[in-house]
């Protein structure tokens, strides 16, 4: 079962800024955990919305619009990506609460889905 872990961005990870350093030691220690374990299949850092676009289809049959970054920081907007392969739900959801704070700052926050297969 593949299950992805959505790191949700913040006002400091759409700012370009990093996490504290040793955030970024604890976060490098648990991806080796992890490939360690054999169950990460990719993990990806997603640079600011700023970089980026937005592609919708408003009304149907119509050609898309394309709206250009920033956006407004919501809970819609992802800073990075983990997929991991394991045996259960339960398994996904202790690997996840094992991975550190992403963001620092009381910013931090996880979304676990689980992939179709």
């Amino acid at each position: 079962m593949q299950f992805i872990l959505i790191v949700k961005a913040s006002r400091n990870s759409e700012g370009g800024n990093l996490p504290p350093e040793h955030l970024m030691e604890a976060m490098s220690r648990y991806n080796e955990m992890l490939v360690e374990a054999g169950v990460r299949v990719m993990a990806k850092g997603i640079q600011p919305s700023s970089n980026g676009m937005r592609i919708s289809y408003p009304e149907v049959g119509n050609a898309p619009v394309i709206t250009e970054g920033p956006f407004d920081v919501t809970k819609d907007l992802v800073a990075g990506f983990i997929i991991i392969d394991v045996n259960s739900k339960e398994e996904a959801v202790e690997w996840a609460l094992k991975m550190p704070d992403p963001q620092g700052y009381g910013e931090g926050q996880i979304e676990l889905r689980q992939l179709f297969e």
